[in-house]
C-alpha cells in the first residue's frame, strides 16, 4: 500500500465517504464506491467502514486498498479548500 498521503480538498467541514473516494479519483463511480465500502475495502482512522455515506471530517484519514478490486491503494485525507 502507498505510505503517502493525499489531501483532497473540501468546501464543506465533511463529506460522505462515497463522494471522497469520487472526487479523488479513486473510484469512477458510486456504483464502484459502493461495491469496494460493501466490500470492507475501506478503513477510516484504521476502523473498516461500511457505509458508503457515512460523513468523513476535515483531518480524517481513509485507507482505500484497491489491489483485489483492480483499482489503485489509496490513503486520502480530506482538508479545507
Amino acid at each position: 500500500m502507498s505510505h503517502e498521503v493525499s489531501e483532497v480538498p473540501i468546501r464543506d467541514e465533511s463529506i460522505r465517504l462515497g463522494q471522497l473516494l469520487k472526487l479523488a479519483g479513486v473510484v469512477e463511480n458510486g456504483a464502484i464506491a459502493r461495491e469496494v465500502i460493501d466490500s470492507s475495502g475501506v478503513r477510516v482512522d484504521g476502523e473498516v467502514e461500511t457505509r458508503r455515506g457515512a460523513q468523513i471530517k476535515r483531518g480524517q484519514l481513509v485507507e482505500f486498498n484497491g489491489e483485489p478490486f483492480g483499482l489503485p491503494d489509496a490513503r486520502l485525507m480530506p482538508v479545507g479548500d
